[in-house]
């Protein structure tokens, strides 16, 4: 599926919103429990870091965004990502895509580590980044209980993923 990558839009967010959704739902995305509002989407992430790719009728089929690691200066050119594909569009390489892109525009505005953390039952994801050029870091045993979803009430792993750029 080809897609064209562009900045997410204000507008974008009822699409945005609902990708970011079915990813919680599924409980294998994220430890958030429910979507942020799209004012605290905003200002949580880097500008110029928050990408949409849209199918030829404009739709939005995905999104990544990046965040910073940390407020320390040392860590200043380290960002963590998430991407998400809306389920209908899976396998098509949109994430793939995405992450190409939130790679390069990461490196013009002088970023140089990409990481994240991904649940190991995450399978789908793993392989997209892999695919994408992220190398495995680092496994984190127990590092957070859910208290929500399909997993409530267990302790889960998260595998440290990283790109350098």
């Amino acid at each position: 599926m080809s897609a064209e990558i562009r900045e997410m839009i204000p507008s974008d967010w009822a699409a945005v919103e609902r990708i970011y959704a079915a990813g919680i739902e599924g409980g294998n995305a994220t430890f958030t429990i429910s979507t942020p509002s799209m004012e605290d989407f905003f200002a949580g992430r880097i500008p110029g870091l928050n990408l949409v790719a849209t199918s030829a009728d404009g739709a939005v089929q995905g999104w990544a965004a990046a965040t910073p690691t940390s407020t320390r200066e040392v860590y200043q050119g380290v960002i963590e990502h998430s991407v998400y594909v809306n389920p209908g569009a899976a396998g098509r390489g949109i994430g793939l895509i995405l992450l190409q892109a939130l790679a390069e525009r990461a490196r013009e505005l002088g970023y140089w580590s990409i990481q994240s953390s991904i649940f190991p039952e995450n399978s789908p994801s793993l392989a997209l980044h892999d695919k994408a050029g992220f190398r495995r870091i680092g496994h984190r045993e127990r590092i957070a209980h859910m208290d929500y979803g399909p997993h409530a009430g267990t302790w889960r792993d998260t595998i440290l993923v990283e790109q350098r750029l």
